[in-house]
């Protein structure tokens, strides 16, 4: 018989601690890794601690409760994906995985999950072999299958273990699309057990394994609510493949098949409930094995560790001055990105002041940063304290009382020069010395704005994309004279806010807003010539691309896009010249859904309807439209784009290949299965790229000439990044 000792028996990632109540308390600490994840090594060291456990007669349950303050188990170790070689490979990793869990939940003695913090695929997998799980009233609690999200399907048994305990269409909602699940609705559909304060989670989940262990409490049965609906669609074959054809349905009208994992998810999911468990392990292993060597998922895969690198970038090269937190924010301008920013800023509890010319516009700004969080709090995903305590952060004025205190002061005037001008001389009478002004321009040159500054070392851009609250991306601005602390402290705050931080050197446009020119002004000249735009559309939505470009022009608004078009033509000559059809829609008067009338129809809540046939009769060719094939339009807007992305790398305006995908994916809905503008001209071959723009060129120059860096690596046979998904 083993000794019961109140010191804990270290292995390598997980340590054991036996209480005088025979629970078994395996803590979960991989060291040197932020956050608990399973690769090969782990799951052998896993299953020897259960072999161990098992023998031990002191032993009567077990309790897995992790080590890192405020994450579980952040799923499998993505690292092994990427040696993966074929998909039979893939498929015995899978079938591994599944062994594991197998061992997990056959335990004899009962085995409870105290989970605090992430606990997401493989760690949620593990969760539903267990026998109880408990986790914590925590907003840092959350549950997912994101496997999704990597192009990949569950691989461990969540495909048929997730349906048996919170019923299918709650399993289909998460596997199909990765969303998180806080711990209050965890409880409602019995994906968890209990719901405990996290300071008393180790003693509650000691004391429920005692008492599985003594039969005092019965083993987790799954789902709670069992309603007419479940009975009706459900529980019976019939109503099964209804949910499941919708299911099919649905994703395929989402992705229009560009994605092959959903739907192979689905699969799994129906062989185990039409030819049993075991069957659709099978199915499963066999379909994550498929997953694995697709295209999609590793452009997905690549698409995680560039985020995840850029986590880590200062925005600066190392060694990064140190610099201090951004605790309060000063806003100039309370108009819709005004109050988006100061919206967001209060999420991550800083203290917000936004400053107007009218009280009027401040108090608009004030309701829409109260709309925004009262969303959230329509939603659940903060309390009605919480919503209370977000919204004290934020204050209006007129004047720059308070400002003296701010650490950053983010501007976000009308879109003119002189306006900036004004408004700059203004603040920097009322700032410290040393903190950050930004402004949020989409298009003017920070140099340009920079030159009223006393202190230009402290100005740079902040280009945040609308709505600031669900956009992830931002895009930080910076001039040969803006200091590196000024940099860092923008970039720090913008990882804060939960954005991707890509920071850029400055130019007309920056990087984002001057390869969406391209690619939007290309798709103007198409309607230029003829084409219709709800076909224009949906050639490109076709491609992956969230929205099509008209939509989006509208969604943005007409005007907004007519104020770029010029500066940016200015800049780069006739390569960048707007539309004609842009230029007199706005001259119309046309603004978008924002006034309810552009080139599609809206209702009086704006909703789009279909295309607003009268806006033809604006355009250069009238209401005569032509057919043009789906293919053209792709490719004269996508290489549009894809060569101005090029320009920005070969001109220094980006630090790399990867801020050039991030910032076109996360920014402009670049398609992520197509991994951003450099992986999509790797996939696709720089020489084919090449080829197809000097066609374009000699058709319709001078939009199409070839970038000098395109030709270059053309010539030489290079390609932006390795084998292994890292920037040459």
């Amino acid at each position: 018989m083993t000794a019961v000792s109140d010191a804990p028996r270290m292995h390598n990632a997980l340590s054991v601690h036996v209480t005088r109540e025979g629970v078994a308390v395996l803590t979960f600490d991989l060291p040197n890794e932020p956050v608990n994840k399973f690769n090969r090594a782990v799951k052998d060291e896993f299953l020897a601690t259960l072999d161990r456990q098992t023998s031990d007669r002191a032993v009567k349950s077990l309790v897995l409760i992790s080590g890192k303050p405020d994450s579980f188990i952040a799923g499998a170790d993505i690292e092994e994906f990427l040696e993966i070689r074929s998909a039979a490979e893939a498929e015995q990793l899978s079938r591994e995985g599944q062994a594991m869990l197998d061992r997990l939940e056959g335990m004899t003695k009962p085995v409870v999950f105290a989970i605090h913090g992430a606990c997401m695929g493989g760690g949620l997998e593990a969760a539903l072999a267990s026998h109880y799980r408990i986790a914590t009233d925590s907003p840092k609690t959350v549950l997912a299958l994101p496997e999704v999200m990597l192009g990949l399907l569950p691989g461990a048994g969540g495909t048929q273990r997730l349906p048996r305990t919170v019923g299918l269409r709650n399993a289909l909602d998460m596997i199909l699309t990765g969303r998180n699940v806080r711990a209050r609705k965890a409880l409602k559909i019995g994906l968890i057990d209990e719901l405990v304060h996290p300071a008393i989670l180790r003693d509650i989940a000691v004391d429920r394994a005692a008492a599985l262990a003594n039969g005092k409490l019965a083993r987790s049965k799954g789902r709670k609510a069992h309603g007419a609906a479940d009975a009706v669609l459900e529980d019976n074959p019939v109503g099964r493949a209804l949910v499941l054809r919708k299911a099919r349905d649905q994703i395929l009208e989402k992705t229009h098949g560009h994605y092959p994992a959903p739907l192979a998810a689905i699969e799994a999911v129906a062989a185990g409930y039409k030819h049993g468990i075991d069957k659709g392990f099978t199915q499963e292993a066999r379909a994550f094995g498929e997953m694995s060597v697709t295209e999609v998922s590793k452009q997905l895969i690549f698409l995680f560790f560039a985020t995840t690198a850029l986590k880590k970038d200062p925005g600066v090269d190392e060694p990064a001055p140190t610099v201090g937190p951004i605790d309060k924010l000063g806003i100039l301008g309370a108009g819709f990105m005004g109050a988006g920013i100061a919206s967001v800023a209060a999420m991550q509890g800083t203290l917000v002041r936004i400053k107007d010319a009218e009280h009027a516009r401040v108090a608009k700004g004030m309701k829409a940063v109260s709309e925004v969080l009262r969303e959230r709090l329509k939603r659940k995903q903060i309390t009605r304290q919480q919503f209370g305590d977000q919204m004290s952060l934020v204050g209006g004025t007129l004047d720059y009382s308070g400002f003296a205190n701010a650490d950053m002061v983010i501007e976000a005037v009308f879109e003119d020069l002189a306006t900036k001008h004004t408004v700059l001389r203004e603040a920097e009478q009322h700032l410290r010395p040393d903190a950050v002004y930004a402004s949020n321009t989409s298009s003017i040159p920070i140099a340009d704005i920079a030159a009223a500054a006393r202190h230009p070392e402290r100005v740079l851009g902040m280009h945040f994309f609308s709505p600031v609250h669900k956009m992830p991306l931002l895009e930080v601005v910076v001039t040969s004279s803006t200091g590196q602390a000024a940099t860092v402290k923008a970039v720090a705050y913008g990882k804060k806010l939960g954005k991707h931080v890509i920071v850029v050197n400055d130019g007309p446009g920056f990087y984002t807003t001057r390869i969406l020119s391209a690619f939007m002004n290309e798709a103007g000249k198409l309607i230029d010539e003829g084409a219709a735009i709800d076909e224009l559309d949906k050639a490109l939505t076709s491609f992956g691309f969230p929205v099509g470009p008209v939509t989006l022009m509208d969604e943005v608004g007409i005007d907004v896009g007519g104020k770029i078009g010029p500066i940016l033509a200015q800049a780069f000559g006739a390569r960048m010249a707007p539309a004609d059809s842009f230029r007199r829609v706005v001259e119309a008067g046309r603004t978008g859904r924002k006034g309810k009338k552009g080139f599609y129809h809206y209702d009086e809540k704006g909703k789009r309807g279909g295309v607003d046939e009268s806006v033809y009769e604006l355009l250069p060719t009238g209401t005569q439209r032509k057919s043009l094939p789906a293919s053209e339009m792709v490719e004269r807007t996508v290489l549009a784009m894809v060569n101005e992305a090029a320009r920005c790398l070969e001109e220094g305006i980006l630090r790399s290949p990867r801020d050039g995908d991030i910032g076109a994916v996360f920014g402009l809905g670049f398609p992520p299965f197509r991994g951003g503008p450099f992986r999509y001209v790797d996939s696709e071959g720089v020489g084919s790229i090449v080829g197809k723009l000097q066609e374009l060129h000699r058709a319709l120059a001078p939009r199409y000439e070839p970038s000098q860096l395109l030709l270059d690596m053309a010539r030489l046979g290079k390609r932006f990044y390795h084998a292994a998904g890292k920037p040459v």
